[in-house]
């Protein structure tokens, strides 16, 4: 029993130090060194914090850029998915309504120019980027509704796209927040 015991107590004392004081103080450092100090990139419009960047915020106003759905509210205390399959009846009637308003919104699209990520949530509910694509589905009707040049409009989600990592990882996408922040400041 000896040859069992021992063994089990040194892999669980060398284990505890690796998992509970090594690893914390390496993700602790990782955070500080990071942008933001690891207390996340805050955005601030004249003083005032308007929002995080790697969290999600609901714009439903048709002047403002619109982000991905959101199962949680936005609500970064309650992050979540709504875990409803894709054949599930209330999902798929969630989409539908999703489709429904875009449309309502940009009478100039077809359904199947809607990119996916402007009717289905993320994993975590607060996704806060869009795709290239679906900032660019968007360019029209917020040119219109602040009775901008629609090119400059363009110009502007064109210098918001933030490349994949090395060219090679994901597509291109658009922080929301950022986005509308800098559209704000458009003349």
């Amino acid at each position: 029993m000896k040859k069992y015991i021992v063994p089990s107590i040194r892999i669980t004392v060398v284990l505890t130090i690796l998992l509970c004081v090594i690893y914390p103080l390496f993700i602790t450092l990782a955070g500080k060194l990071s942008k933001g100090h690891g207390d996340g990139e805050q955005i601030i419009v004249n003083g005032k914090v308007v929002g995080y960047a790697a969290i999600g915020q609901s714009f439903t106003k048709p002047q403002y850029f619109w982000g991905r759905p959101s199962a949680a509210s936005y609500n970064a205390a309650g992050s979540s998915g709504s875990n409803k399959g894709p054949s599930n009846p209330d999902y798929l009637k969630d989409v539908k309504n999703r489709i429904d308003t875009l449309l309502k919104y940009h009478p100039y699209l077809k359904k199947s120019d809607i990119p996916a990520d402007m009717v289905t949530a993320s994993g975590s509910g607060l996704d806060p980027d869009i795709s290239a694509d679906a900032a660019k589905m968007q360019v029209k009707r917020v040119a219109q509704y602040r009775k901008l040049d629609e090119q400059k409009v363009a110009a502007l989600v064109n210098s918001h796209i933030e490349q994949p990592l090395l060219g090679l990882f994901g597509p291109g996408k658009v922080n929301v927040l950022k986005l509308n922040v800098a559209l704000d400041e458009l003349k």
